[in-house]
């Protein structure tokens, strides 16, 4: 019976596609430094498999003298029992000694497969946080988790099948041929071997051209797991249009396209396998028909036929598997060739060499002539200058697309500025380690995304293993911790995926108490009080200011009566600092702030007079 390889393995996105693409080989020589770590076990599990292919071999050796011991003429004096009972002994003992030795070579390589699995797994999970921010804004992450999926799993199939099938096949053939080449005249090595040949290049030559096939299967498959995920994460979105039947059929679109893609994958996969039995029957007949000619004319006994028709039963199954092993490489290979290019993708923002860690003193920050944009032909910073003391706020203000929440951006090193530096207590943060950089500051975010977790967990995430005291203090602080006792489960209430389940409002006071609990001495306020109500922002202001007190402070607003006690304000217009000072000061000048300070009374008026009318 034929075994076939069935399986699907879904797309490569658009951007696996764009990769460059290496040998099958180039995989596996990448894939083995991981599991030579474990060279002692590699080495063992190897002998095993030589110790079961030499039993399996033996087997059919014994079988064949059973019977010639069996096959005695009438009157033979010779006692019919005791050469087969040992013979059968041995036979029991060989038979147990293929699944013992078996056995002893998975339980020993275990450790290796699930190792070298969860090295590189991790190995990848780390890589993707080391990525710049201008990646992530550029990948998909349904494609990307599938990538991933694929991966992992397809170092269990590429160790396995490489090096725990194709060797114990090509052992196993070398075994059988030359025992047919010692025993018996070339013709049962000839066909033997010839059908080896001819199967193997059948198998590469055809698996090779239905690999595009596969390719465009797996294509289609990631692009209708974006958009299922795409969809589903934009839930709210899709129902407040009522736009569910157009989803469905753009979904659906993408469904089709992978069906007619599987249909011809699987019926080149069924052309492979009717071609391979062909060239395994075409051999298993002529070996036995030499053998029962043999037979026939007295050259071979009865013996010689069972051994020889035995081997080909025991050649037909590593023969027919190898064509399963080449399949299942061939897609593992494509499957872990995108791991290894996420691996490969190059760092925008690196440490320097040798860099040492920002040492924080006082918290002093300065822009020093930042030029940056996200493009040749997209400027949003255009010679940035200005000093943040330490210790004090300076708010930074201005309208929509001027730059401001770019500069959290670019003080955590998200990005790197195109020219001029930027300084925290005097030290370049560009020759100082990312991770100490970003330790030193803390920042309440305009748009909160919260884990799909508890409340608790989330405000613990600014300082991991923080005590229940001190994380229900800083809910005080941000006044949330009412809000969370009300609720059943209290701060082990779930938040949902992105936190859905709470508020704009709730999800910004949980992000404030998450940055005092981080407790840095930088801090930066984006937009920190948007989403609330002019009752919690004027309560969550004054514990701001507290927050900020003795801190270095950088508040990014568009309300204007959220930053009239900063120390400075900065209007930022362009990419360029137009006007700076206090708020009075702005005022006075009658420049752009006193404009926009005057839009957002008028609009405040006019909805207090609507809210009073109502």
């Amino acid at each position: 019976m034929h075994a076939r390889n069935s399986s699907v393995l879904p797309e490569q996105p658009a951007a696996s596609r764009a990769a460059p693409q290496r040998s099958r080989w180039a995989v596996v020589s990448a894939l083995w430094p991981y599991l030579w770590e474990y060279r002692a076990r590699v080495v063992l599990a190897l002998l095993m498999m030589i110790a079961a292919k030499v039993s399996n071999v033996g087997v059919p050796i014994v079988l064949k003298d059973i019977v010639d011991a069996l096959n005695l003429k009438p009157g033979d004096p010779r006692t019919a029992l005791v050469v087969p009972v040992a013979l059968l002994a041995a036979y029991g003992l060989l038979r147990l000694s293929v699944s013992l030795f078996t056995e002893l070579r998975e339980v020993v390589f275990s450790r290796v497969t699930q190792g070298a699995v969860r090295k590189i797994a991790r190995q990848v999970f780390d890589h993707l946080f080391s990525l710049s921010m201008r990646y992530h804004l550029e990948r998909q992450t349904g494609g990307m988790s599938r990538d991933m999926e694929r991966g992992t799993r397809a170092i269990s199939s590429l160790v396995s099948f490489t090096l725990y099938s194709i060797l114990p096949t090509l052992v196993e053939m070398a075994l059988v041929i030359g025992i047919l080449l010692v025993k018996y005249d070339i013709w049962f090595a000839g066909i033997a071997l010839a059908a080896l040949v001819l199967y193997v290049g059948f198998t590469i030559t055809v698996t090779e051209w239905r690999t595009h096939l596969r390719r465009e299967m797996n294509t289609q498959d990631s692009r209708a797991n974006q958009r299922a995920i795409d969809t589903l994460l934009n839930y709210e979105t899709v129902k407040m249009f009522g736009n569910e039947a157009l989803e469905s059929t753009r979904y659906d679109d993408n469904l089709k396209a992978w069906m007619t893609a599987a249909i011809k994958s699987q019926n080149s996969l069924s052309l492979l396998n009717l071609g391979q039995s062909l060239i395994i029957a075409t051999a298993v007949t002529l070996l036995v028909w030499r053998a029962t000619v043999g037979v026939v004319n007295g050259s071979m006994n009865l013996g010689d036929l069972v051994l020889v028709n035995a081997f080909m039963l025991q050649l037909y199954v590593p023969l027919n598997f190898l064509g399963v092993i080449y399949r299942e490489i061939r897609q593992s290979t494509t499957d872990l060739e995108r791991m290894f290019t996420i691996l490969e993708e190059h760092r925008d923002i690196e440490d320097a060499p040798n860099a040492p860690a920002l040492q924080v003193s006082r918290g002093a920050v300065r822009f020093e002539q930042v030029r940056f944009g996200y493009g040749a032909d997209r400027t949003i910073l255009d010679g940035l200058d200005f000093t943040v003391p330490a210790g004090e706020t300076l708010a930074i203000v201005g309208p929509s697309g001027a730059g401001k929440s770019t500069l959290a951006r670019l003080l955590f090193r998200f990005y790197a500025p195109q020219s001029g530096r930027i300084l925290i207590d005097g030290q370049d943060i560009a020759q100082t380690t990312q991770a100490s950089v970003r330790r030193a500051i803390g920042i309440v975010p305009q748009d909160t995304v919260l884990f799909n977790d508890t409340i608790g967990y989330n405000i613990a995430y600014g300082k991991p293993g923080a005590s229940a005291a001190e994380i229900e203090a800083v809910a005080r602080a941000a006044h949330i911790h009412d809000f969370i006792v009300s609720t059943p489960q209290g701060y082990d209430t779930q938040v949902g995926e992105r936190g859905l389940k709470l508020s704009g409002g709730e999800k910004q006071r949980v992000a404030i108490a998450r940055a005092l609990l981080k407790n840095p001495p930088i801090l930066i306020f984006d937009e920190a009080t948007s989403q609330l109500d002019s009752h919690n922002e004027k309560a969550i202001q004054a514990e701001i200011r507290a927050a900020a007190r003795n801190r270095t402070a950088l508040v990014i607003a568009h309300r204007l009566s959220t930053v009239v006690d900063a120390h400075q304000i900065l209007v930022v217009e362009r990419g360029r600092v137009v006007e700076r000072g206090t708020h009075a000061q702005l005022l006075q000048a009658q420049g752009l702030y006193a404009r926009m300070w005057d839009l957002q009374q008028d609009m405040a008026a006019h909805a207090g007079e609507s809210a009073a009318l109502a």
